[in-house]
């Protein structure tokens, strides 16, 4: 099965594909598209035009920024009210994923790339977006919940069935 990830920002975001198989996630491409542009609708049109052409057995995913003390401030609100939307415009089910520590994975993967501040700018959204994908491929914990495109939400499940466990925020 296929992963598309998804790190969303504010001026840019970033999408990674992961695989299953080989548990390896890539940077795939950068959005620049403002998040606030046309309240939102230019950023969810663009995405919802990548889910669409993703096949329909691509699990998607999206970084949730929930605080270091486990409580939910408005970033994570504003994700997850954007996932909602982006879910029923794409007509699929996005998993959020618990992305604490995700930039700084990525920063650290480019700190010794001698590319500069600019062009590190740039890549790290993408990046970040890897990160998330390879933080849910390697930890079932991360997910934290998935939202449908119906607007409910549930709690994310094993393979066997059994809800993933995680420390609620």
């Amino acid at each position: 099965m296929r992963i598309l990830a998804i790190d969303l920002g504010d001026a840019r975001t970033g999408l990674a594909l992961a695989d299953r198989i080989t548990n390896i996630a890539s940077p795939y491409a950068l959005i620049e598209t403002p998040i606030d542009r046309s309240e939102g609708r230019a950023l969810l049109d663009e995405l919802t035009k990548v889910l669409r052409e993703q096949s329909r057995d691509t699990e998607i995913l999206m970084g949730y920024p929930i605080n270091m003390d486990d409580t939910i401030g408005p970033r994570a609100k504003l994700v997850e009210s954007f996932a909602l939307k982006l879910a029923a415009a794409a007509n699929r089910s996005i998993t959020l994923v618990d992305e604490r520590r995700t930039s700084i994975a990525a920063d650290s993967a480019m700190s010794q790339t001698g590319l500069t501040h600019k062009q590190k700018k740039k890549r790290r959204d993408a990046i970040a977006a890897a990160a998330i994908a390879t933080l849910a491929l390697e930890s079932p914990h991360s997910r934290v919940k998935i939202v449908n495109p119906d607007g409910s939400t549930e709690q994310p499940q094993h393979n066997d069935g059994s809800p993933v466990e995680h420390d609620e925020p």
